[in-house]
């Protein structure tokens, strides 16, 4: 950690990344070198941090066959607390259109919405999942967004969904519904949409 400068640009840091291995370091290593960065200053910049992200996290994610060990979430949740957006661009884009059912991957992902993520970050999510063909697998991940507002109503400041976002979702499953005519999951999740937004959505 001593080799890393206090406010590398991304040339840099690409080739530390390199130098250290950090894609394939033990994940205990993994824990202390998120613990390390966060008090950094200046903070890393976003391009830097979603390098960061890359390097760190996202081959460790695409290849999980099981649950996440204790020691990747506590990295995630680690990184997210500081670089959650970044995170999202890096790590939800490729989960969103990895091949195949992608289970462990779409658990992770809401297990991040659920507990981890800033709300413009949940948001930033949100729009990803919009933005792609919607699949049984996306379901869940559109639940814990919406879980998001349910959990502790009157929603906080920044909770809940802007009007432009909440309107994409709703005409989104309304030109989706006959394709999941017989989806428990998509019935469960028009039901959360009618219940917490049921002043704004006729």
């Amino acid at each position: 950690l001593s080799l890393m400068p206090q406010c590398p640009v991304p040339p840099q840091l690409e080739g530390l990344c390199s130098f250290l291995q950090l894609s394939t370091c033990p994940e205990p290593s993994l824990v202390r070198f998120c613990s390390w960065l966060l008090p950094l200053s200046p903070a890393l910049s976003h391009t830097s941090a979603a390098i960061l992200a890359q390097q760190l996290f996202l081959g460790r994610v695409l290849a999980l066959t099981q649950p996440p060990s204790r020691h990747l979430m506590a990295a995630l949740t680690s990184f997210c607390s500081k670089y959650s957006h970044p995170l999202c661009r890096v790590l939800v884009a490729a989960v969103l259109q990895g091949p195949g059912e992608g289970a462990e991957q779409t658990k992770l992902l809401c297990e991040l919405v659920e507990e981890c993520l800033e709300p413009h970050s949940v948001q930033l999510v949100l729009s990803q999942v919009l933005e792609v063909p919607l699949s049984e697998k996306l379901l869940p991940v559109l639940q814990a967004v919406l879980g998001r507002q349910v959990r502790s109503p009157p929603c906080p400041k920044g909770e809940v969904l802007p009007p432009e976002l909440l309107d994409l979702l709703v005409l989104t499953l309304c030109q989706q519904a006959p394709a999941f005519a017989t989806s428990l999951n998509f019935a469960r999740l028009v039901t959360a949409v009618l219940t917490v937004y049921q002043s704004q959505v006729s």
